[in-house]
């Protein structure tokens, strides 16, 4: 299998490799914005070749990963729509999907059937080709939010692409997904980004931050990820963000009020009730 990797970072680049230690692909070429990037890829054998842009990488490619950030992919799927051949099937690893199927369905037309919509829920703090390994799905989750005019076979070469990076294979529709990874992802990071620009700001960060431990460092790990990815997801789905983030501003309401009534009782129930729920996640997921 030809393989195109349209955006060679930690997410397209581990694609690469999982593929090629599991013996799946013969050629990967990549594209992005940073030739510097590209070569380096190159180098570490994650690619084996550059394509001048989109277009050109998606001509003789069996399968094209765009792996992004999800603002760019209205004009990627233009370019790639140009060459695309007709026994090709595009995938992507968006954190958003209905405005990627939008974008989509606008740009390739009556060659939307081609193209399977995906998200890899998976990723580290870090970013670039440098980052990429071939194990970071093995075990992970990856949502396929497939189309009506997906043919069978287009979906089953893009579920065998990810199984061969060792994913687990789980399917929603754009709505629910966004819906979902609204509340356990893009509000999580919003809030450590928020968190650490917070101490920035203040008089004593300095102070605040030679402080800072465990507790800081894991809650705020995510608070490193790429911010232009993260400003477009974002944006993307603000509308459930912003319902997420009502939720949230409530959730801290009642904690406050517990707090000014010293509610010792009130603050250990509701302590206890999240430690038990989390508790029970991380059993179920291990």
């Amino acid at each position: 299998m030809r393989l195109a990797v349209i955006g060679v970072g930690l997410i397209g680049g581990s694609f690469a490799l999982g593929l090629k230690q599991a013996g799946k692909v013969s050629h990967v070429v990549g594209v992005g914005r940073s030739r510097t990037n590209l070569e380096l890829a190159r180098d570490r054998r994650i690619i084996d070749s550059i394509a001048s842009d989109p277009s050109a990488a998606a001509r003789d490619a069996d399968l094209v990963l765009v792996a992004a950030p999800v603002a760019q992919f209205a004009r990627i799927f233009q370019e790639i729509g140009r060459s695309l051949a007709p026994g090709s099937v595009v995938t992507d690893a968006g954190s958003t999907k209905r405005d990627v199927v939008a974008a989509a369905r606008s740009a390739l037309g009556a060659r939307i059937a081609q193209f399977v919509p995906g998200h890899p829920v998976a990723g580290a703090e870090l970013s670039g080709a440098a980052a990429a390994t071939a194990g970071l799905f093995l075990d992970r989750r990856v949502v396929l939010t497939p189309l009506p005019e997906n043919r069978p076979e287009s979906i089953q070469r893009v579920e065998d692409a990810w199984k061969a990076c060792g994913a687990r294979i789980t399917r929603l529709d754009p709505e629910e997904h966004d819906a979902v990874l609204a509340a356990v992802s893009h509000l999580p990071h919003l809030l450590a980004y928020a968190l650490v620009h917070d101490i920035a700001q203040r008089g004593n960060a300095e102070q605040l931050f030679s402080y800072a431990a465990g507790g800081f460092r894991d809650f705020t790990r995510i608070a490193s990820s790429h911010p232009e990815m993260w400003r477009d997801i974002c944006i993307a789905n603000r509308d459930r963000l912003l319902q997420e983030l009502g939720r949230y501003r409530a959730q801290l309401g009642a904690m406050e009020k517990l707090l000014q009534a010293a509610d010792a009782a009130g603050l250990e129930k509701l302590f206890a009730g999240a430690r038990e729920a989390r508790d029970r996640w991380l059993k179920s997921s291990s």
